[in-house]
């Protein structure tokens, strides 16, 4: 099959019945009256599926080209300095929680029995981490029908022992971001944004739109099939913080002290010529632990799928605010029977989800 062809040559032609067998059998599926329609599920063309092969033939089985260029643009379309790829959602927000616990912020380091506020309705891995770790939730109420923090009792949650606000934008829906973001400047608290179920969504604050997940201290997101954007499995962690990114990027890999990428051979300058504690002076950097980590890399073949979601990105967000407008307009005729969503202030959702409550009083046998 592949006589008298050079790599490249056989590369390409594998990726060309590959964009072929996609177009063929992997079609939009046409519904029929009385099929099940899932609520969320992967939307992608030939371009994911020669991605993942194109990076399944290099057979470069942890991070790798692919990883560098997601990072870079995901970084170039938020807007943030440093991007930091991740297995899943919940490890992103496992690495951002772990970063705050580093020797290296000093005073401001989380320590065991310190007090993370949070809310009282969201998803468990936006507090699981510091559960684990030891910290103390302190959870405040949501309010309807933005079904986000109630930025009033942010005051009463506050003691000596807090150090951080962690929470989510309800699926999609930001959260009083010049509020929360106003109380954690005003007590030298850290903010990090759980942005898992809200890439895309956007909050003016200060006169100035940004996205959501880049406001606070260190944003998460999730690639999970349902999530905005997939790759499978997969997430992130994103900061402007040189500091803080440090600290994530050790936590990510290992606890490893030395941020040079794997197999690139002391790009720092510095692997054998300084002193680390009482270990020998030139002690190989690349073997000092800093920090007791974790591995929570994702693979190349992830990030090759999560390029050309990206590439499709800003599309997926329009239609899902399209969606969001259609049901709500649908709906709009039994407003005195359910509460439907409604959008925070000075904000442009990239909507997760449609959360309706049923009004006190309705009977659903009525």
């Amino acid at each position: 099959m592949f006589d008298n062809k050079n790599e490249l040559e056989a590369r390409q032609e594998i990726l060309g019945i590959v964009d072929e067998y996609c177009k063929k059998y992997h079609n939009q599926k046409q519904y029929k009256e009385g099929d099940r329609i899932s609520y969320a599920s992967r939307v992608y063309d030939s371009k994911e599926m020669m991605n993942l092969v194109d990076s399944a033939l290099e057979f470069w089985l942890t991070a790798g080209r692919y990883t560098d260029e997601f990072e870079k643009k995901l970084g170039e379309y938020l807007g943030v300095k440093y991007v930091s790829v991740v297995n899943s959602g919940s490890s992103a927000n496992l690495n951002a929680f772990m970063a705050l616990t580093s020797p290296l912020l000093g005073d401001r380091r989380i320590r065991r029995g310190d007090e993370i506020i949070t809310v009282a309705a969201g998803f468990p891995t936006t507090i699981t981490p510091a559960i684990q770790y030891g910290a103390v939730p302190v959870f405040v109420d949501v309010t309807i029908p933005q079904y986000n923090i109630d930025v009033t009792k942010l005051e009463d949650a506050l003691s000596d022992k807090t150090k951080a606000v962690m929470i989510a934008h309800t699926l999609g829906n930001p959260f009083d971001l010049s509020a929360v973001k106003a109380f954690c400047d005003k007590h030298n608290l850290w903010l990090v944004e759980d942005n898992c179920d809200a890439l895309g969504s956007k909050y003016t604050i200060n006169g100035e739109e940004k996205f959501t997940g880049t406001i606070g201290d260190i944003g998460t997101s999730s690639f999970y099939p349902p999530h905005h954007m997939t790759m499978g499995e997969g997430g992130a962690v994103y900061t402007n913080n040189a500091l803080l990114n440090k600290c994530i990027r050790s936590f990510r890999d290992w606890g490893r002290d030395c941020v040079c990428p794997s197999g690139k051979d002391n790009l720092c300058g510095h692997r054998f010529d300084k002193q680390y504690g009482e270990l020998p002076l030139g002690y190989d950097h690349k073997y000092v632990y800093s920090h007791f980590g974790y591995n929570l890399k994702a693979t190349d073949m992830q990030a090759a799928v999560g390029c050309a979601q990206l590439e499709k990105f800003p599309s997926f967000v329009e239609r899902r605010r399209h969606n969001f407008d259609r049901l709500r307009a649908a709906l709009s005729d039994i407003e005195d029977k359910v509460i439907l969503p409604v959008p925070c202030e000075n904000s442009r959702p990239s909507w997760f989800g449609f959360l309706i409550t049923v009004k006190e009083g309705i009977d659903r046998k009525a």
